[in-house]
């Protein structure tokens, strides 16, 4: 395959294991990592229409195929990290961590405490329309700016992006680069605390020292928990996957972990097949069990390997 060269780093037959969360799959045709905005835009210019892209932020809700994927991956850096702070609005790149946006939000007396337990950087926010406690990326969003896959940069809407319960629209190749929140005022200490409250929940109910990718499915009542105490539990996955007898259930090197069932987790040498499968089985038995189908939360990409 021709490729541009690019100022960035370009690396041919690039296994991605190592960059997701999870710890499985196949390489990539080839990873680019652009020096700056300006450089994406020139590769993707230059690079045939026919070739896929696929950009991947860090890989803590993905799991890649064990036979790789047939596409150029674009994983930006610390070229597209950077957070400001200007009035009641945070601009940051797409490569920043959720957590590190939050907290220097938090700093500046500006509310975006939501990002702070939600793993991955702000690229997969705003595809995902990430959120938890009530509160998700879009109720805060005013702009985004993304490289399409002619290499023309554009700004993008909230309606352009269409929101909803952990999905949004974007054009097929486009690479988000950043984004703009208009964020509510709070006072800088009681955020902080309220954030180191929420990470003291989520490590008591989240096996977050195991390999995992975040939650594996959606809940079917089409909203994240809301950290309240009224907050009901019938249609949440974890409850459905426990009511059908899965907490616990194993797969190879898989496992839906004991402390919450709605995580999926690599125990150690599991495959992207282990993984997926009981994904799958569990998707089945809560149907039987309850009627309702599960639908994945994390990303599933690439190619299985044949069968010998």
């Amino acid at each position: 395959m021709q490729m541009p060269t690019p100022r960035g780093t370009l690396t041919p037959d690039r296994p991605l294991a190592d960059l997701t969360w999870l710890r499985v799959g196949g390489p990539a045709d080839a990873l680019f990592q652009p020096a700056d905005e300006a450089d994406l835009a020139a590769f993707l210019a230059a690079l045939d229409p026919a070739v896929p892209v696929f950009p991947m932020g860090v890989g803590s809700n993905l799991i890649v195929r064990d036979g790789g994927l047939r596409a150029v991956v674009i994983r930006l850096g610390r070229g597209f990290n950077a957070i400001a702070v200007d009035g009641d609005r945070v601009t940051a790149g797409a490569a920043a961590l959720d957590a590190h946006v939050a907290r220097r939000a938090a700093e500046a007396g500006l509310d975006l405490t939501f990002l702070r337990t939600i793993p991955g950087t702000i690229g997969g926010a705003l595809r995902m329309n990430a959120g938890c406690y009530g509160s998700y990326t879009a109720d805060v969003l005013e702009s985004a700016r993304a490289v399409l896959r002619d290499g023309r940069s554009v700004t993008l809407t909230p309606a352009d992006l269409n929101f909803r319960y952990r999905q949004s629209d974007l054009p097929d190749g486009a690479v988000l680069v950043g984004a703009t929140f208009r964020a509510p005022r709070g006072d800088a200490q009681t955020l902080l605390a309220r954030m180191e409250d929420q990470l003291a929940k989520r490590d008591a109910t989240q096996p977050t020292k195991d390999r995992s990718a975040g939650s594996t499915f959606r809940n079917p009542a089409g909203f994240s928990s809301t950290g309240r105490a009224d907050d009901v539990h019938d249609l949440k996955a974890w409850k459905l996957i426990e009511d059908a007898g899965l907490r616990g259930a194993r797969r190879g090197g898989a496992q839906m972990s004991e402390k919450h069932a709605n995580f999926l987790i690599n125990t150690g040498g599991a495959t992207a097949a282990d993984l997926e499968g009981l994904g799958e089985e569990v998707r089945k038995k809560v149907y039987d069990s309850s009627g309702i189908t599960l639908e994945w939360e994390i990303m599933r990409v690439g190619e299985t390997t044949p069968e010998p």
